[in-house]
């Protein structure tokens, strides 16, 4: 039977960003860019005010990663040597040859710039490429159209909206809208990602 190949630890290196796993070291740096509200309005693990709540978020993802839930990853801004953000592998279908990629996270110096086109290009080639999957998935906040957006971009195809998927910390119901890139199509969608790159 089938199955994802996946040998860790994982480091995915381009031009601009270097995506290494998420330890505790990272915690100064994720705080430094993560303190920005903005960033935790549409995610599930509630506000991050300073170290100790981005400690505890850092600890919450290696607990994922001990249960072979997650494959999380710091993102390292190479010209500058700063943490930029975070992303990980989730939703692991071994069997399925399936996986999702997600709760990504940049600072505000990071945005609209070549890190998170980068990161997806690195996530998805080791993900097709290496892991053998068949499927890549997305999912996001439907109110999020800044992420809506930015899937887009990068060649996710919209699947459609889980309505009240998820309960938020602060309550509010989320719907949940799901993209997807399959093997079939990443041929085209990684030529347009390492275009997008060269510009």
């Amino acid at each position: 039977m089938a199955a994802l190949k996946i040998t860790q630890p994982i480091i995915l290196e381009g031009e601009t960003v270097r995506l290494e796993p998420l330890n505790e070291s990272h915690v100064p740096g994720l705080t430094a860019v993560g303190i920005d509200q903005d960033i935790w309005r549409h995610m599930l693990y509630g506000e991050i005010r300073g170290e100790t709540d981005m400690a505890r978020w850092v600890r919450s993802m290696l607990a994922l990663a001990e249960l072979g839930a997650d494959i999380p990853f710091a993102v390292i801004h190479r010209p500058s040597g700063r943490v930029a953000g975070a992303t990980r592998y989730l939703e692991i279908r071994s069997a399925h040859l399936g996986i999702e990629i997600g709760g990504t996270w940049y600072g505000v110096d990071f945005r609209r710039t070549a890190v998170n086109t980068e990161c997806k290009y690195l996530l998805l080639t080791h993900a097709f490429e290496v892991m053998g999957c068949i499927r890549v998935q997305f999912k996001t906040d439907v109110r999020n159209v800044r992420s809506q957006r930015a899937i887009e971009r990068i060649g996710g195809v919209r699947e459609g909206v889980l309505r009240n998927h998820l309960i938020l910390p602060d309550g509010r119901r989320r719907d949940s809208v799901y993209y997807s890139v399959l093997d079939s199509e990443w041929t085209a969608v990684k030529l347009a990602l390492k275009e997008k790159l060269q510009r």
